[in-house]
């Protein structure tokens, strides 16, 4: 039993339910066995084929498809879903949701949520965005596993008229799981979230669609020759098509205001390189590297060869 399981007393949460069974959800869900973080755990999917594979892993009490009856008793529901199906299954479950329940999600984009979510919550029932800022390149409920929060931001992004104690027990869960957690409005999560996370995927995926246009005319060469960089690049760009799809469409402005400053720092580092200077391109790779560094140092990524990523993540 580790540090985060022995802690705990009760549970954090009596019912949690949780909708959708990818990567995140299907951590969400081995972490909350693990660290009997909820007295029931309920997991729901569209996909009949993941709810029988959910079933076999064994990570929730019931697994149940019908998400109307999935969140019916529910004190926390997570949605883990593409942000554009927040809408529809905001509205179908909306009717199902106890009195004081707590409705939160997992998604990289947070104005998007108010403005799926509005139109059809209920007085009674507490929205409590949540951006848990971790994961993998791969999906699917067999993807997941429960160390993936620990010493990783969960970003929450309440309303200013947001229950205090609702946010707090999603602050809780949230903690328990191992993550730092950290709240901040929804415009200014997508302002940050644009530059660390929207754009460096939109510029991989990018790349490496170049690189298979190149492929054509190299004879393979493109692929059989990658270097450390290309291949971290194609590790971003293997990340879910219609999760990164729905961000861009959902973060728009946010998104394009990221991409003119930075179409606008490469224009500049291409007048390095023209002009051959050596002292300019020197200094801007030198303060890179420091961030880089940084980065390490709050423990938000290892220094081993290959980024530690050489190891499979362990199962609960």
């Amino acid at each position: 039993m580790d540090r985060l399981e022995s802690k705990l007393a009760k549970p954090v949460i009596q019912t949690l339910a949780v909708i959708g069974i990818g990567l995140i959800g299907s951590s969400i869900l081995h972490a909350a066995r693990k660290r009997r973080l909820a007295a029931r755990i309920v997991a729901s999917d569209k996909s009949q084929a993941v709810c029988d594979r959910a079933v076999e892993i064994g990570f929730a009490d019931e697994v149940i498809a019908d998400i109307a009856l999935a969140v019916r008793d529910a004190d926390l529901v997570i949605m883990c879903i593409p942000v554009g199906e927040y809408a529809r299954v905001g509205a179908a479950i909306m009717p199902h949701l106890k009195p004081g329940a707590i409705l939160s999600d997992v998604g990289s984009v947070k104005a998007c949520v108010f403005t799926a979510l509005d139109p059809v919550l209920r007085e009674d029932v507490h929205l409590i965005p949540a951006h848990p800022v971790a994961g993998t390149e791969y999906s699917g409920p067999d993807a997941g596993f429960a160390s993936l929060f620990i010493n990783r931001w969960c970003i929450i992004t309440p309303a200013l008229n947001a229950s205090a104690a609702a946010t707090a027990r999603v602050r809780s869960f949230w903690e328990e799981m191992g993550a730092n957690v950290e709240a901040m409005s929804a415009d200014h999560h997508d302002l940050v979230l644009a530059i660390t996370s929207h754009v460096p995927h939109l510029i991989a995926y990018n790349i490496v669609g170049t690189a298979a246009d190149l492929e054509e005319v190299t004879q393979s060469e493109v692929i059989k020759f990658s270097a450390g960089g290309f291949r971290d690049f194609t590790r971003i760009a293997a990340s879910d098509p219609t999760m990164w799809r729905d961000v861009f469409l959902n973060n728009k402005s946010a998104v394009l205001e990221m991409l003119g400053r930075f179409t606008e720092d490469l224009t500049a580092l291409q007048r390095m390189i023209r002009r051959g200077d050596g002292d300019g391109l020197f200094n801007l790779f030198t303060r890179t590297r420091a961030i880089r560094r940084s980065i390490i140092d709050l423990g938000q990524e290892t220094a081993a060869p290959d980024f530690g990523r050489q190891r499979a993540p362990e199962k609960s």
